[in-house]
């Protein structure tokens, strides 16, 4: 039989700019192949049926990588920790190809842990089992929680003994495949500007809309409401992280998607309680990317996006469409905080008072983040709207009972916002507590928890059923 993964048709989109913008790869030879994950909610959208694809066929496609031609690395550059870094590319993977789902969009196959590459700089090109684990966890959480996101397809374990600074080495490898909408980049275009080649910079920009912006192909404007329109997604997406607390740890430009996607996962991290300097990466020493400092970041690398841009677009029209980061930013924070305590149409003034206590009440109590937004979607009941001591009756915690006067104050303010909303709704505020704060959020003990029977015992049970908590958690 034909494996269904060689049968799809895909489509040359990114190939067909020519050699200016990839190099040709072979993928490396594994001595072993032992399918760890396989990502069959992902199935549907590309026409197939799960229950008729074998892992020996996930293992062929995306393992052994037999019958796909040609495999490109993707060169670009990108500013890292604030530094420009010409020395970049896709160093341990490759676009394995690309597929227009059953809902139109294309979407990128690529690889991760694939082999070396002509921009591995020394590396080996391999991906530890760890960090793949790790990316799924992340991939598959962040979905569930409503955030723009790259899925993994596929995690197969490939058999090499890997050594690493920062895990106990040697550790076991693995290759995995990741699908997403676009794996361009800002840096692809910050190597064009580089190159001082603003004919590439165009036919990129061109290929970019077409693909991915094709409502506004046939624009006169196309190219600053391209430009307009990648804001607006980028702080969507930063209001997004910002929301479910969730600390990427590594937004270098090379890691911004054209898209307006989160992918890449390597050393993030789901906040514990809300501290704003919170820092994901043990190497981020001076706190660059912690957890506050996303929406800026974002900013910032949307500001450096307009310097290869502005050979093809007014830099008056990037201008004002970077103006509307904020605006864009704090609308969608709002709308999806405001969605976690139950709400879809309070006023801007309540929302935005209710919004600051339920901030200040978090930072004040140290409180866990997730912790509370749990609480309040299994305690809440109707009875909260006529009763104000019924309000978390049940302490959330002993640190807030210590901080009352700023418990006092939120729950004033969210009996206000209940009382604001008619008597029937409050059926309606107890299913968005369900649907938007789930009742399980992977904090590094979870991680390690679900790793070391994987590292003992090669008992992979925990990590199956951890996924399947994180896939039932909302309703």
């Amino acid at each position: 039989m034909t494996n269904p993964f060689l049968s799809l048709i895909y489509e040359p989109a990114f190939e067909t700019l020519g050699d200016d913008y990839s190099d040709p790869v072979l993928a490396a030879e594994f001595p072993q192949h032992t399918l760890r994950f396989r990502n069959d909610r992902l199935l549907p959208t590309l026409g197939l049926d799960p229950a008729l694809v074998s892992d020996a066929e996930f293992i062929q496609a995306f393992g052994k990588f037999a019958g796909r031609v040609p495999l490109l690395s993707m060169r670009y550059h990108g500013y890292q920790f604030g530094q420009y870094n010409p020395a970049l590319g896709d160093g341990r993977g490759f676009l394995y190809g690309q597929v227009r789902g059953v809902d139109g969009e294309l979407y990128d196959f690529g690889t991760k842990g694939s082999g070396p590459t002509p921009y591995s700089r020394g590396g080996d090109g391999r991906l530890t089992l760890k960090g793949g684990v790790r990316e799924v966890l992340a991939a598959e959480m962040l979905a569930v929680l409503g955030v723009r996101t790259s899925r993994c397809l596929s995690l197969i374990e490939t058999g090499e003994g890997l050594w690493r600074g920062d895990e106990p080495s040697p550790t076991r490898s693995s290759v995995m495949v990741r699908m997403q909408r676009s794996h361009i980049r800002f840096g692809t275009f910050e190597r064009l500007h580089y190159l001082k080649r603003p004919d590439l910079t165009r036919l990129l920009l061109d290929h970019t809309i077409d693909t991915y912006y094709p409502h506004l192909a046939t624009d006169r404007d196309r190219d600053a409401r391209f430009y307009a329109e990648l804001v607006q997604r980028v702080a969507e997406l930063a209001a997004q992280w910002m929301s479910v607390g969730f600390c990427h740890a590594v937004l270098n430009t090379d890691n911004m998607s054209i898209t307006g996607e989160s992918f890449d996962y390597g050393p993030y991290a789901l906040i514990d309680r809300y501290d704003p300097q919170f820092t994901a990466a043990y190497f981020d020493y001076a706190g660059r990317y912690c957890y506050a400092n996303q929406p800026a970041i974002c900013y910032e690398n949307l500001a450096r996006l307009q310097i290869p841009l502005s050979a093809v677009i007014s830099g008056a029209e990037m201008t004002a469409g970077l103006e509307q980061f904020e605006a864009h930013y704090l609308a969608t924070y709002r709308q999806r905080m405001m969605h976690r305590l139950g709400f879809d149409t309070l006023n801007a003034t309540q929302a935005e008072e209710l919004l600051k206590l339920t901030i200040q009440f978090l930072q004040s109590t140290q409180i866990g983040y997730h912790d509370f937004f749990l609480a309040l979607r299994q305690q809440f009941a109707a009875s909260w709207r006529t009763d104000i001591d019924k309000i978390f009756v049940e302490s959330i915690s002993p640190k807030a009972i210590a901080l009352e006067s700023s418990f006092k104050l939120w729950r004033q303010a969210y009996y206000t916002a209940l009382n604001s909303c008619p008597e029937a709704e409050m059926e309606a505020v107890a299913k968005r507590l369900s649907h938007h704060n789930p009742n399980i959020v992977i904090l590094r003990p979870e991680i390690e928890a679900i790793w070391e029977p994987i590292t003992v015992e090669n008992n992979w049970e925990p990590f199956y059923a951890l996924l399947q908590q994180i896939w039932g958690s909302v309703v």
